[in-house]
């Protein structure tokens, strides 16, 4: 049946004279091969068309056939441990590309599915009514539509399903029967409805030092990566996606290079989980949309990613969702927009390019979902501003809707320094909220400790832009001790090494052993100094190395050396102040 008939195209974007009437946001079939597209305008009779594969081959006169609903995907047990297009069509069993028109199914694997609920019950929406045992020994929760509810009149008994087969059905006020399966389908641009958003309990940890201890993210919060090429964006999300404490990993690529990418795919599946041992993609679902992929299935990939993320959400799962890069989604947004023949606004981009990436930050939070369970959808986005170019629009843009920015600087990555981000470019608005956190860990101090460091830093900048000019043998005694002290927290605490077993994951206990070991030094230096100690006398010291490599020679099971280390330090301390008192006499 034909609802409209092409009249005229442009790359990823056709008109259509139409028959009957269209819906925004909905989705159409185009040409004989029937490729997805979705309503982005109403022109009186004409619709306007955004078409999210290759276009080639069509032309005037093909048909176009409207589907009553909205571009949505189908969500369900199966998803984990897979690889998806930017449209949830799975890319494993498609060769090198994914075939034209080629339907969102995957397979016929079958699931244990045990139900929790019997005939006669009444279910509200997003209810739990079973549990699905996967292969790798991880449990998920069968849900109820969010936009469901009713009594259930039939429910099949525990037994093995396929994602589609019926195992519920369900009637509603209105008396009219729905059948249920173990997966339903979601339109990607509509938020999942919760029962609350909460303030957050704690943070996302993830073993990287600079970011819990310095910049840390709230569980259900939303942080912003921007950095110019190289400087190691891909590297630490990857980073972020092995270590972290989420319970589900969802990872796109969105317009990123295919070389890139397909690193990603090929380093990944032999990831090893930390928590369990088994492999990460248990837990992962990857979704990989390339630059030379379709332009507008790069624009609807992180809409897909996060829809998955809530619907994990929803099964009271902690997810950390890494979105690689905002900037390649951004600009295909422009290339669509331009095509369309809208008005551009900054740097090309269109004019409502700020409402579109609060729609995808604001879709991260910590709440109490439908079924009563606690889950968050914590968002991290890379950005890639030309030229490393802080003031572009999608990074000033992404900057009001994220509250933690992760400035990451070519110089520092340059020097080998990972994770390459930079103290005084980077913030946290979640410092507060996370005070407590740090305090059950056993540090009341952290706030403090995290003060002190970021002041030294700063200092730091200033009087090496002095010590440049004067050198830096010229400079105080009070003001060398700064620089050693900033030194020491730069290459001991913020620098932390991937390949080394020790120090590429550091627990909370760890660092705040060594904060108490810094913070200590810097104290028990500052007096010395102040009595006369030269600094060089202080750098020289036996301890100094110690602290410099505490980070990878001090392992999760030996936290008690670094209570020896500081006894240490003390006692060579007195051994210094002793030697100049006795000097003065």
């Amino acid at each position: 049946m034909t609802d409209a008939i092409i009249n005229w195209i442009s790359g990823p974007v056709l008109r259509a004279k139409a028959s009957k009437s269209f819906k925004i946001n909905e989705a159409v079939l185009v040409g004989d091969k029937k490729l997805l597209g979705e309503v982005i305008r109403l022109d009186r009779d004409e619709v306007v068309v955004q078409v999210y594969e290759d276009t080639t081959g069509l032309r005037p006169g093909n048909p176009l056939q409207g589907t009553n609903s909205e571009l949505s995907v189908r969500l369900g047990p199966g998803l984990l441990g897979n690889i998806y297009d930017g449209l949830l069509r799975p890319l494993d069993t498609q060769g090198r590309y994914v075939e034209t028109g080629f339907d969102q199914k995957r397979g016929d694997r079958t699931y244990p599915f045990t139900p929790n609920v019997k005939v006669g019950d009444v279910v509200r929406p997003g209810a739990v009514i079973g549990t699905v045992q996967r292969d790798d020994s991880r449990s998920q929760r069968a849900l109820i539509p969010p936009n469901m509810e009713g009594e259930i009149v039939e429910m099949a008994e525990s037994g093995c399903f396929t994602e589609t087969q019926v195992v519920c059905v369900l009637k509603d006020a209105q008396g009219d029967l729905h059948e249920i399966s173990l997966s339903h389908r979601w339109p990607v641009r509509k938020p999942r409805p919760v029962r609350a958003r909460i303030p957050v309990e704690g943070p996302l940890f993830t073993g990287q030092r600079i970011l819990d201890s310095v910049f840390p993210l709230a569980c259900g919060g939303r942080a912003a990566m921007p950095g110019g090429f190289g400087t190691g964006k891909t590297v630490l999300q990857e980073t972020l996606a092995k270590w972290c404490d989420a319970d589900v990993i969802i990872y796109v690529g969105c317009g990123e290079r295919g070389n890139e990418m397909a690193g990603v795919l090929h380093e990944f599946p032999q990831l090893e989980d930390p928590l369990t041992g088994r492999p990460l993609m248990e837990r992962t679902v990857i979704i990989a949309n390339t630059s030379n992929m379709p332009v507008a299935a790069r624009e609807a990939s992180i809409y897909t990613a996060v829809t998955v993320g809530e619907y994990f959400r929803d099964q009271g799962m902690r997810v950390a969702l890494m979105a690689d890069s905002t900037s390649r989604w951004a600009e295909a947004l422009r290339e669509v927009s331009g095509r369309l023949g809208e008005l551009p606004s900054e740097a090309g981009y269109p004019a409502y390019i700020s409402s579109r990436l609060a729609d995808f930050y604001e879709r991260a939070a910590h709440v109490t979902n439908l079924n009563g369970q606690k889950g968050s959808l914590s968002i991290i986005g890379a950005v890639s501003p030309p030229s490393a170019d802080f003031s572009e629009p999608v990074t000033t843009h992404t900057k009001r809707y994220t509250r933690c920015f992760w400035a990451l600087d070519a110089s520092r990555a340059q020097a080998r320094f990972y994770p390459a981000i930079h103290p005084l470019l980077s913030y946290s608005q979640d410092v507060d909220v996370l005070a407590d956190f740090w305090n059950q860990q056993g540090n009341p101090q952290w706030s403090e400790q995290r003060r002190r460091f970021l002041t030294l830093i700063e200092e730091q900048s200033r009087l090496e832009r002095m010590a440049r000019i004067v050198g830096k043998d010229a400079l105080p005694p009070r003001q060398q001790h700064i620089l050693l002290c900033a030194e020491l927290i730069n290459e001991s605490f913020l620098r932390q090494s991937a390949f080394s077993p020790i120090d590429r994951f550091c627990s909370p206990a760890k660092q705040i052993a060594m904060m108490r070991v810094i913070i200590n030094f810097i104290d028990l230096s500052g007096p010395a100094v102040a009595e006369g100690v030269s600094v060089e006398r202080i750098n020289d010291l036996p301890v100094m190395r110690r602290i410099r490599r505490m980070g990878e020679e001090i392992s999760e099971e030996q936290l008690d050396q670094f209570k020896e280390l500081m006894r240490n330090m003390e006692a060579e301390f007195t051994h210094l102040n002793e030697g100049v008192i006795n000097n003065a006499r």
